[in-house]
């Protein structure tokens, strides 16, 4: 099967097909066409199909849906909003390109077309990529090449199925963006990732604001970590502190430690050198 990039639009998926035959141009009960198992978008926004079936009262149906024989029937390969709208505005009929489509293809159709309209929200897309490589053998390389996507793209798009099943129901309710699911994942295994999933819905936080907040909590210590540090390094800390008359962390590594000392500017600096080698910088 020739692969088929987004770029070549919805004639390619009309005129392409693996059986050689021509496909057929026809107006079809509504009523007998069933929806594509393998289709990749679970949610339709009433509120747009809506729109679209009042659209479609007045103007009519003018883009065709495309589908397959199947049965005494067919099947949806492309067109499933305005099928569903057309529903909605009791529309009986509808024009259609009959086709005919393997499996396979079945799946790439629905979701080239879906990806084609931005119609995925990050965690169907993610799935249908996924689908692709397990049940057809596919690669992320063969993915990127049949959905015309960058290889980098379908690696970060599937990254989000390793995310807790409450990240990627907020990402299908459209609760949070793929990009703040994307920032979530650095958190991954720890309990501040559901707190700032919390945040995100509450709050209404930016994608910009969540990996700033993320950054915070990777770079940070945790408070449960601080607060388990040797009372003997804290008595250190306190004995040098009070010595130098400054403030001094020390940290202990496994093979070696290190102590830091802060200073605010050129003369405590100056000052800092005198309480420890009793000589000035000027000296």
């Amino acid at each position: 099967m020739a692969k088929k990039g987004l770029g070549k639009g919805l004639g390619a998926l009309i005129s392409s097909g693996t059986t050689g035959e021509q496909p057929r141009h026809e107006t079809i009960p509504v009523d007998s066409i069933s929806p594509n198992p393998l289709q990749p978008r679970r949610r339709f926004r009433e509120e747009g199909l809506e729109e679209l079936a009042q659209s479609l009262k007045e103007h009519g149906v003018v883009q065709p849906v495309i589908v397959r024989q199947s049965g005494t029937g067919y099947e949806l390969l492309v067109g499933e909003r305005r099928w569903r709208a057309a529903q909605l505005a009791g529309i009986r009929s509808i024009p259609a390109v009959i086709r005919e489509a393997e499996p396979s293809e079945r799946l790439e159709i629905a979701l080239v077309e879906n990806l084609h309209r931005d119609d995925l929200n990050g965690i169907e897309e993610a799935t249908a990529y996924r689908q692709l490589m397990e049940e057809f053998g596919l690669s992320q390389d063969d993915v990127s090449q049949k959905v015309g996507k960058n290889r980098s793209t379908v690696a970060n798009a599937l990254r989000l199925l390793q995310l807790p099943v409450e990240v990627q129901a907020a990402v299908v309710a459209d609760e949070i963006s793929a990009g703040h699911a994307r920032a979530l994942l650095a958190l991954q295994g720890t309990p501040q990732q559901a707190i700032l999933l919390n945040r995100i819905v509450e709050d209404d936080l930016s994608v910009r604001q969540v990996e700033e907040a993320v950054r915070k909590r990777v770079g940070g210590k945790p408070e449960a970590e601080k607060r388990e540090k040797p009372q003997a390094l804290t008595e250190y800390e306190e004995l040098f502190s009070a010595s130098l008359k400054a403030k001094v962390k020390v940290i202990r590594g496994k093979r070696k430690g290190k102590i830091i000392i802060e200073f605010k500017n050129d003369q405590e600096l100056e000052r800092l050198l005198g309480e420890m080698t009793g000589v000035g910088a000027g000296s």
